[in-house]
């Protein structure tokens, strides 16, 4: 009799690396591969290289994901709509990068606008935060009347940008941020953005379902060494 699929379990003794392999991620839950250990700035980029993400809910151990497929935009691919042109265009909005990254990431675990609850525990927060002290966090932020509105942040790491959570309280925000993020991606010559799994509201903007071999295949190429660090100040170049 076969044995059931088990799980990893880390400790946050072991080392930053000991991520199994992806191929070894349980199918129901989909994507499951391991739980425990920490969310320092370490681990964190040993799993994203790996293509692996922390997804957890409040009082649970922390669980370590790797969905197949997998959700991705190529930055280049984005779907921007007449509406949406003409909304950057006459929205009255201001864009800027790096400079709320915290407020960014209060903003999307809001439980106010997740009635179903966050995964932005506190602990998430404050290990991002970290990521973005390091330089390796980054949030584009959109304001309009000097209130913020709507942003998104994630990590970059080589020439991917792993896309975390997005928030909008006025029509569009959230779009039009992904919009400026996608301009900057190519400017800086990334090649991917992570979506992890996929949304309507994402789909319909252009993303789309790979294989995860294939999506481990880019990152093993295009998520390594060196890292774009720094803070991407101010409003888009």
């Amino acid at each position: 009799m076969t044995a059931p699929p088990s799980i990893v379990w880390l400790t946050e003794t072991d080392r930053e690396d000991s991520f199994p392999p992806v191929q070894h991620a349980l199918k129901e839950p989909d994507g499951l591969v391991a739980a425990g250990g920490d969310l320092s700035p370490k681990r964190l980029q040993a799993a994203y290289r790996r293509g692996i993400f922390p997804w957890y809910s409040r009082g649970q151990p922390i669980l370590w994901w790797s969905p197949d497929p997998r959700a991705v935009l190529i930055p280049s691919e984005l779907k921007v709509t007449r509406s949406l042109a003409k909304r950057v265009r006459n929205g009255g909005f201001d864009v800027r990068f790096d400079t709320a990254f915290a407020s960014v990431i209060e903003a999307c675990g809001d439980t106010n606008h997740r009635p179903d609850g966050t995964w932005i525990v506190r602990e998430m927060r404050a290990a991002y935060c970290k990521l973005h002290e390091l330089g390796m966090a980054h949030s584009v932020e959109v304001w309009r009347d000097s209130q913020l509105v709507g942003g998104l942040y994630g990590v970059a790491l080589g020439r991917i940008f792993y896309g975390e959570s997005m928030f909008s309280r006025t029509n569009d925000a959230s779009k039009v941020a992904l919009k400026f993020l996608c301009d900057e991606l190519i400017r800086r010559d990334f090649v991917l953005v992570d979506c992890q799994m996929a949304t309507p509201h994402l789909l319909s903007m252009g993303a789309k379902l790979i294989p995860r071999t294939e999506f481990v295949a880019a990152i093993e190429k295009y998520a390594q060494p060196p890292d774009p660090l720094g803070p991407w100040r101010g409003p888009p170049s």
